[in-house]
């Protein structure tokens, strides 16, 4: 890929766009996993493991419908390709989120409770999930929907 290919998937801010509206329906999807398996007594870093994997294959669905819909190609076993190149591509995103979910959670901790819910935990994965996702748009553009071919 050459520097003109590369600055095209960067600045694509109509796809960056979906791609962060999917994202957020992910964060929600995590952060409610997250919420309640650590409130169930898993470990935080183990809650959010399940809760990010799982938001991985409802946003990489939504993303292959709207955010990248088109891009690619078309059938069941390409759409089954892309969706392991997505975990695959997304293990950087998901290094940050949980280091960063980790630090801030256990480093930085301020005791935010309601009604029983550590509400703490959704401020370390909201700073988790920030600095994840530039990682993963990067990733997913050029790797797994290739959008600069």
């Amino acid at each position: 890929m050459n520097a003109k290919e590369l600055g095209e998937t960067l600045y694509a801010p109509f796809r960056f766009g979906r791609f962060a509206g999917v994202g957020a329906v992910g964060a929600l999807c995590d952060n409610a996993i997250l919420l309640t398996l650590a409130t169930a007594g898993l470990t935080p870093e183990t809650a959010k493991f399940v809760g990010i994997e799982s938001a991985i294959v409802v946003m990489f669905l939504l993303n292959e419908r709207w955010t990248f819909a088109g891009a690619g190609r078309p059938g069941v076993l390409p759409t089954m390709r892309r969706l392991a190149t997505s975990n695959v591509v997304r293990i950087g995103g998901i290094a940050v989120q949980l280091v960063v979910f980790s630090a801030v959670y256990r480093w930085l901790h301020v005791d935010l409770s309601v009604l029983g819910l550590d509400l703490w935990l959704l401020v370390a994965s909201g700073a988790g999930i920030c600095c994840g996702m530039v990682v993963n748009y990067v990733t997913e553009s050029l790797f797994t929907w290739r959008v600069h071919e």
